[in-house]
């Protein structure tokens, strides 16, 4: 699918403006900007340009066409967001303003799952060929590639997500896309580009492990590993074991296939050095999902 787009979808809405929105059909448009409209409960957007977000209607249609798979993240432009889409509390009667649920005795009344601007993906869009063991950990907006599984403690953020087949049982972060067959260990982490700290787009690529605890605040290449417990920052300061104990900053690594990035248990050095063998996933774990 490519723009320019047409949506038409069930909005609820109350007095203060949209809650949520259900989009279920898609289509080429023939506006010549963008826009939406109101009838009744039923919505209609108009993308045709993308531009920095300005509306609710807007945000929630880029959130689904990634989350279906029909753009990949960083392909749409969704500055704005955050300012645009309200803080809610997402419950088992559907999303309510924080000042609803104010008292207790209205608290009582509700499950609350989550407060935030996100929903999660699965009450909005169900992807086929995933499995995914806790749905509140898994964002709309976020991009599961088909043969995706997602454990307990696996996260994935909007504008983020897997090519697909990948175990996940790490942070993805948001902006971060990791390609196919490659495994995010229990507890790893992948710096995203929200909070300020990091301004550069991590990739994973195809068949590496992050292993339990690791991080990256870099790119990774095809084939690559990095020991269970290390975070490789773009600072940090790693020995070539193949170039002569050559000593760089991460950063000059970025995007380099076939490395293993290790800490040495007596020196407390972080090396790297080329890694020959190739990772390989579990095919039967995500084969019948």
């Amino acid at each position: 699918m490519k723009l320019p787009i047409k949506a038409e979808g069930v909005a609820l809405s109350d007095e203060k403006g949209f809650l949520s929105i259900n989009y279920h059909s898609f289509s080429e448009s023939n506006n010549q900007t963008n826009g939406h409209s109101l009838e009744g409960d039923v919505v209609t957007t108009h993308l045709v340009k993308d531009e920095p977000i300005s509306d609710i209607p807007t945000a929630w249609l880029k959130l689904y066409l990634l989350s279906l798979r029909h753009f990949q993240p960083n392909q749409l432009n969704l500055d704005n967001i955050f300012s645009v889409l309200p803080n809610l509390a997402w419950t088992d009667k559907g999303p309510k303003r924080i000042e609803v649920l104010k008292s207790t005795s209205d608290l009582n009344n509700y499950r609350v799952y989550s407060i935030d601007k996100f929903p999660p993906m699965t009450d909005y869009v169900v992807p086929e060929g995933v499995r995914i063991a806790d749905c509140s950990r898994v964002r709309l907006g976020a991009y599961l590639g088909k043969g995706t599984t997602i454990m307990h403690e696996g996260f994935v953020n909007y504008n983020a997500g897997t090519e697909g087949p990948n175990m996940v049982e790490g942070r993805i972060s948001a902006g971060v896309f990791v390609k196919k067959n490659s495994d995010l260990g229990g507890g790893s982490s992948t710096m995203g580009t929200l909070s300020g700290g990091n301004k550069e787009i991590i990739t994973v690529g195809e068949n590496c492990l992050l292993g339990a605890n690791s991080g990256i605040g870099i790119s990774l290449g095809d084939n690559c590993t990095v020991e269970a417990g290390l975070y490789v920052t773009a600072g940090t300061k790693i020995t070539l074991l193949n170039e002569n104990d050559k000593i760089v900053k991460a950063l000059e690594l970025n995007g380099k296939s076939n490395m293993l990035y290790f800490r040495d248990s007596i020196s407390g050095k972080v090396c790297a050095k080329n890694k020959e063998d190739e990772f390989k996933l579990n095919r039967a774990l995500h084969e019948n999902n």
